[in-house]
């Protein structure tokens, strides 16, 4: 069995070490840093397979390292953090996160999401399909998405959503099963107002115009579904 190395951003070392004692119980390899720059020079010497990530930095934010780890390769981000302001969970998903868990917390509870990233990101990298609807397609491989031979920019949270979305195409999803999608957790930190705001974000980089909802359909009452791009 691979054994998965976690990278550990933390500076309060009571918690970290918990994490990391935690972690190799569970069978981690489990490398810990406290700094920005600690976490710039583990990175460019050694791959991981899951990075946690503080937010408050002696010498800078959890968000800058997040930005340095996506921009080398698609490696699982989740947030440890003691605030839980809505703005500031959007923002971290945004960039990249897959997941954001408030401090204090169980050490279950962080396994168990740890847990839930990485079966996501496994089951991700067994496929080899490309999913299409009209002239969208949806590279898993790559995690990108096309609009005919055009790039589409996504954030992560876009991304996950689209795919969510593609994967149950036909099918119509409430908001809770768009939540379980994009994030695997309850979504409870999440107003409905949020995620409407990021449907609006998908459609219109999806549709060929601003007034159109003919690929992701709103069914009034029940949720929305991913039709055939026939309105």
């Amino acid at each position: 069995m691979e054994v998965i190395h976690v990278l550990v951003v933390e500076d309060d070392m009571t918690i970290a070490s918990g994490i990391v004692y935690s972690l190799e119980q569970e069978q981690f390899k489990v490398t810990q840093v406290s700094t920005v720059k600690g976490a710039k020079a583990v990175l460019a010497e050694q791959s991981f397979g899951l990075c946690l990530l503080d937010i408050s930095l002696p010498d800078g934010s959890g968000y800058e390292v997040c930005r340095v780890i996506k921009a080398g390769r698609d490696v699982p981000v989740i947030f440890l953090t003691a605030c839980d302001d809505e703005v500031n969970i959007v923002m971290g998903l945004d960039m990249g996160a897959d997941d954001y868990i408030t401090k204090p917390f169980r050490i279950k509870e962080l396994i168990s999401r740890i847990n839930s990233v990485l079966r996501r990101y496994h089951q991700s990298t067994l496929r080899t399909s490309v999913y299409r609807i009209q002239d969208i397609s949806v590279n898993v491989n790559e995690a990108k998405a096309y609009k005919g031979s055009q790039e589409i920019f996504l954030t992560a949270l876009e991304y996950r959503m689209l795919l969510t979305f593609i994967k149950n195409q036909g099918q119509i999803l409430t908001r809770a099963q768009l939540l379980e999608g994009i994030w695997d957790v309850t979504g409870d930190f999440v107003n409905d107002n949020t995620l409407t705001v990021y449907i609006k974000r998908l459609r219109e980089k999806l549709e060929d115009s601003k007034d159109s909802a003919s690929i992701i359909q709103t069914i009034r009452g029940l949720g929305y579904r991913m039709g055939d791009g026939h309105a």
